[in-house]
């Protein structure tokens, strides 16, 4: 028999607003880490700059070293009125517009211009999918942003007083993403080199993130929502060490969801790059990863189904509830601890 249709609503959990971080700590390896063994449901508590001692020689991270654009800007319309435009991506359609967010998008008519604060102009276009606008350009996209641009904080975030490269990974480095791969803030130079001096060795990938990080699950069951496609990349250099941590049996430790994504999606389509819509949920069968790292995640979110759909791959005759009740168990427990939640939050390794 097919398992029951898996209800929105059974992904939901309560938070309390003081429990989301509103400034990253400091140094960044200063942040909690909670570990969580599938097999076992055994939990434990620790600091990031220890998670050396879960993982050993042979262990291969896949980190995303996708950089966030400053793809924030504020304007004002002709009449007068504040607008926010938060790029996304160009379309594949028509690489002079890019996707993007607009506010308020409801009174900016198609075809306003908006002025931003260093006096270049963009013209707001035709609506799009998932309630996006396209958006023209007087003048070059990036050097616009790094003139006028700022860092696209999540809503959730209202200090935004950290500085900008807070919110990049240390081994940030194509733009291209909307919001940051966070599971990668958590580490430092010093924390890779020393892994790497224990022999647990490390590749990129690339994955710009999208819309799918503001959007909330849609509908009723978790089979309705959509996914937003985004670009990724599996550098040869990354896909031949893959190959040979696979063949001398160590662990290939994926460094947030996005990792995830791309390495799931490389593994059945043997694809180097290119658009995925790879949306996980339970169950899924893991075909590139072995453990994972990442933050604690919005109730209700795609991100959280795919975490329970790893909790459930290294619980063997476990239903998606068994392991979404483990993860939650986990959640709760880092609540009675204390931990700091979302972006700028504390970090979890699921092994």
């Amino acid at each position: 028999m097919d398992p029951p249709r898996l209800r929105v609503d059974d992904f939901d959990y309560d938070l309390p607003t003081d429990a989301i971080a509103q400034r990253p700590v400091e140094p960044r390896d200063a942040s909690r880490l909670l570990v969580l063994d599938r097999s076992s449901g055994r939990i434990e508590h620790a600091r990031f700059r220890e998670v050396g001692a879960w993982l050993r020689g042979g262990d291969f991270l896949v980190v995303n070293d996708s950089r966030v654009m400053p793809a924030r800007l504020m304007g004002l319309r002709a009449g007068g009125g504040a607008a926010e435009i938060l790029l996304l991506r160009p379309l594949e359609s028509h690489p002079d517009l890019w996707e993007a967010l607009v506010r308020p998008s409801r009174r900016i008519a198609v075809g306003a211009a908006v002025t931003l604060r260093t006096g270049d102009r963009l013209e707001v276009g035709e609506r799009l999918v998932d309630g996006t606008r396209a958006v023209r350009f007087d003048g070059d996209p990036h050097t616009i942003m790094a003139a006028a641009g700022e860092m696209p904080l999540p809503p959730y975030i209202h200090d935004r007083s950290a500085p900008a490269e807070r919110y990049q990974t240390v081994y940030a480095r194509p733009p291209g993403s909307a919001a940051a791969p966070t599971a990668g803030l958590h580490f430092t130079p010093e924390l890779l080199a020393s892994l790497e001096a224990a022999g647990v060795s490390r590749a990129s990938v690339t994955l710009h993130v999208g819309l799918d990080t503001f959007r909330p699950l849609e509908g009723e069951f978790v089979d309705e929502h959509v996914i937003h496609r985004e670009w990724f990349e599996v550098p040869k250099e990354t896909r031949a060490a893959l190959a040979t941590t696979r063949a001398a049996g160590g662990r290939v430790i994926a460094v947030g969801t996005t990792a995830v994504r791309v390495l799931e999606t490389a593994a059945r389509a043997d694809a180097r790059g290119g658009w995925t819509d790879l949306y996980i949920t339970p169950p899924h069968r893991f075909s590139a990863v072995d453990g994972l790292i990442t933050n604690f995640h919005l109730p209700r979110s795609s991100l959280l189904l795919l975490v329970t759909a790893f909790v459930q791959a290294g619980m063997p005759g476990a239903d998606a509830y068994a392991a979404r009740d483990a993860l939650l168990d986990a959640y709760r427990s880092a609540l009675a601890e204390r931990y700091r939640f979302f972006s700028f939050g504390d970090a979890m390794l699921i092994i």
